[in-house]
């Protein structure tokens, strides 16, 4: 066995949808405001939905579209930093909820580029011949550790899930990863205290975003061996339109479908780079095979990226 692909994706969201006129009322903003800044129009809020009910039920999708069932599953993996409980793992909850027997389940924490390294982790499983076929999350409940008073965060926040079902593939569909982290500007962005809060250094980040990430985006096509022109779409953490569209640009994929999905969906954290590409898949804007460049980053401040064939 020679490498994994992924089969199959699938996302959940919640049904209730904050605009930025409903913002305005919680804090003094607007839309024009809000928009010209980020980029952000709606985004979907949890009432009762937990992290790990939202990540069962974007694998549901993921594994029905993939035409493998729940017994399959030998890994299940969920990116998330918003999991309330220590223990059990939320990984180890939805294989619970889905009837997935005895498989490795685990969590990884690394915030915005979490799916990132959840994905990367998972092919290394499968090409060491640890695993098979692998369910790789991404889930977040940001409303729940938001501070809804502080107009510099409350604007950027929603909730959901993506997944992606990963199996075994004769030929490579998930490239080298490229990861790592800027541990000296880690406190940029935090959830800390009791009860946890969100919170960030705003400039720190959007400089280091900017400044830092486009070369590291062209690594991760070079270890591909794609051409940046040649990428079909780029799924990069949904941060900020005025992060990522001139990360596109300064990375020179003139041809891609540049995933927009922060502008219903806010920043969804570790969710954000699955949500954005089942989307693209479920419309049809990306063709089977096409090479796309997923690209976490943010907390940590944590990177990882890889050129994905698309399902």
């Amino acid at each position: 066995m020679s490498g994994s692909q992924i089969v199959a994706m699938g996302h959940y969201q919640p049904p209730k949808v904050l605009t930025n006129a409903d913002i305005a009322r919680l804090v003094d903003t607007n839309d024009e405001w809000i928009q010209s800044r980020v980029g952000i129009r709606t985004r979907h809020i949890a009432e009762t939905e937990t992290v790990d009910e939202m990540a069962a039920a974007a694998a549901e999708k993921a594994l029905s579209a993939s035409g493998h069932t729940a017994g399959e599953v030998d890994l299940v993996v969920v990116a998330t930093c918003t999991a309330v409980d220590r223990s059990p793992s939320m990984a180890a909850r939805v294989a619970a909820r889905l009837g997935i027997a005895a498989p490795a389940a685990y969590d990884i924490n690394t915030a915005c580029s979490g799916f990132c390294y959840a994905l990367a982790t998972a092919d290394h499983a499968i090409r060491a011949g640890a695993a098979r076929t692998a369910l790789v999350i991404g889930s977040e409940k940001l409303s729940e550790v938001t501070d809804w008073t502080d107009r510099s965060t409350c604007i950027l926040v929603g909730d959901g899930a993506g997944a992606a079902v990963v199996t075994a593939s004769t030929e490579p569909g998930i490239g080298p990863v490229v990861w790592g982290s800027a541990p000296e500007l880690g406190d940029a962005v935090r959830i800390e205290g009791q009860p946890a809060v969100f919170s960030q250094e705003g400039v720190s980040v959007f400089r280091w975003a900017t400044t830092k990430l486009a070369p590291i985006a062209r690594e991760v096509c070079a270890r591909a061996g794609v051409d940046p022109a040649d990428l079909a779409a780029v799924v990069p953490h949904q941060a900020n339109l005025r992060i990522i569209e001139p990360l596109v640009r300064q990375l020179g994929a003139t041809n891609a479908i540049l995933a927009r999905d922060l502008v219903e969906s806010g920043n969804t954290s570790a969710a954000s780079v699955p949500l954005a590409l089942s989307k693209l898949v479920e419309r049809g804007e990306v063709p089977t095979g096409a090479p796309a460049l997923l690209f976490g980053f943010g907390g940590g401040l944590a990177y990882a990226g890889q050129v994905v064939r698309c399902p």
